[in-house]
């Protein structure tokens, strides 16, 4: 037998070997995908998703879409990668042959600590937030005066907060003083003696409740199981019913612009297909956000016909195919909404473009 023949005899199992090994290894990668896109104006299980009390609401033609994008989870609380988690070679191969997918290290995507349960944490509490600044925005456009306030952000399963509070809760007062911040809520807390409660005073759907909440000693902290942010007290109920997996503040923009169509007469879009992205703050103004590549080619292949980019993403934006779906930058509502009007009255008519950002 000559050593060629034999080194080949020896290596092929080698490589054998490392092909399982790779099949089955997790890499330190992380891959975006296109996700789902939702038309905000839309019915969801039957119901509105923006759902309107006390304010007259109407439901008009043509679409305005949330976009997503399938990401690569973290790990678990373990340490442990899951097949959602970190991806093999072969995985990343796909990704990166794919025009649309994009493959990233794992540490430019997350954090060292972060883990599914955490990142699920921070997409719930962002959504709520991104919701709340959606309804500021929409109304402040119109005009419509509203106020702060603390309310609640999340509720941890298992807490005593559990069947107590509810997300969306406005905190009105803490052992009879006026709430101002989200920190005095925490000082509350802290402060109880052992068999204590928190008293709490709240406003829920425009009725004002008291609830009572012992706090349970967690690894040393006394806690209820919430998370107070800031939120406000609007004239009005506005809710956005949206799927709770969707997580993330990125979809902002797009729930302002769906508010603010459901609250006017008349098609915004004309009855046509409008999609973006874009974290929204109260006063309007629309931020940067991940995966833009990946939500446009998930926009294009959903029958959109105009994209509205945040201005901060428009250099990344123009590396993407777009199809005939036509790019717009968007560097406030205010700006996406006159935007998407000037396009509805003139298909040709020239809009903010992120040819001219770059």
């Amino acid at each position: 037998m000559s050593q060629r023949l034999m080194a080949a005899l020896i290596a092929g199992p080698l490589v054998l070997v490392l092909l399982v090994l790779a099949a089955f290894l997790p890499l330190d990668y992380v891959t975006y995908r296109p996700g789902q896109t939702v038309d905000v104006l839309a019915e969801t299980d039957g119901s509105e998703i923006i759902q309107v009390d006390g304010h007259q609401a109407y439901r008009d033609d043509g679409e305005l879409r949330m976009t997503t994008v399938l990401v690569s989870l973290p790990k678990d609380d373990a340490g442990d990668c899951g097949s959602g988690c970190r991806k093999n070679l072969f995985d990343l191969m796909a990704a990166w042959i794919s025009p649309d997918d994009a493959v990233y290290p794992y540490d430019a995507v997350y954090d060292e600590d972060e883990t599914q349960e955490s990142n699920d944490r921070e997409g719930a509490v962002s959504m709520v937030t991104s919701q709340d600044a959606a309804i500021a925005a929409a109304l402040r456009e119109l005009g419509v005066k509203f106020t702060s306030a603390v309310e609640v952000s999340f509720v941890e399963e298992g807490m005593p907060a559990e069947g107590k509070l509810l997300v969306g809760d406005v905190l009105l007062e803490v052992n009879g003083e006026k709430v101002t911040s989200a920190q005095q809520i925490q000082d509350a807390v802290k402060a109880t003696k052992p068999g204590e409660s928190v008293d709490l005073r709240i406003r829920r759907d425009r009725t004002e409740l008291d609830v009572k909440i012992e706090p349970r000693t967690v690894k040393g902290q006394k806690m209820i199981g919430i998370t107070p942010g800031n939120g406000f007290v609007f004239p009005f109920d506005v809710k956005v019913n949206i799927d709770p997996n969707i997580g993330g503040p990125s979809a902002g923009l797009m729930f302002a612009l769906s508010i603010y169509d459901t609250l006017t007469p008349g098609s915004l879009t004309g009855g046509h297909v409008v999609a973006g992205s874009g974290e929204i703050d109260p006063a309007g103004k629309v931020g940067p956000i991940g995966g833009i590549q990946q939500k446009i080619a998930g926009a294009r292949d959903d029958g959109a016909e105009l994209f509205l980019v945040p201005a901060d993403n428009c250099d990344e934006a123009l590396g993407a195919d777009p199809g005939d779906m036509r790019l717009v930058r968007a560097t406030t509502m205010h700006e996406a909404r006159e935007a998407i009007e000037d396009w509805v009255a003139d298909p040709d008519a020239d809009l903010p473009s992120c040819e001219d950002a770059a």
